[in-house]
């Protein structure tokens, strides 16, 4: 119970800051980025989202998700640092973040291999 509870957490936290940051985006962010950039950031708060939808979703299926936590947080995390520092090299961290999300979700897809422990 507590590992859903974990995370169902982490994914509550990941999507209310992925509708926070969606938000600073579309009002604050048009005034210091790029139209190019700001695509960026847009593309980072809706795969923020999805990451901890799909965390939720786990938590309710009784279910770990660390590939699809892990790799929601470095994929959108290396976007923003991209949009805010000009720092390329985060551009070529994101696809690492993307291929843990694919793999997470994909292992969502498959029966589960945990097994439960019954509790006295």
């Amino acid at each position: 119970m507590s590992r859903q509870r974990n995370t169902w957490s982490l994914g509550c936290w990941l999507t209310a800051t992925a509708v926070l940051l969606g938000a600073l985006g579309a009002h604050k962010m048009r005034e210091i980025l790029t139209p190019e950039r700001l695509a960026v950031w847009e593309t980072a708060s809706r795969y923020q989202m999805y990451a901890g939808l799909g965390l939720q979703l786990a938590a309710l299926r009784g279910r770990r998700a660390p590939l699809l936590a892990a790799g929601g947080v470095v994929f959108a995390g290396s976007l923003y640092g991209l949009c805010l520092s000009n720092l390329r090299w985060l551009g070529a961290v994101t696809p690492i973040g993307g291929v843990l999300m694919i793999i997470g979700w994909v292992r969502l897809a498959l029966p589960s291999a945990e097994v439960e422990l019954e509790r006295p």
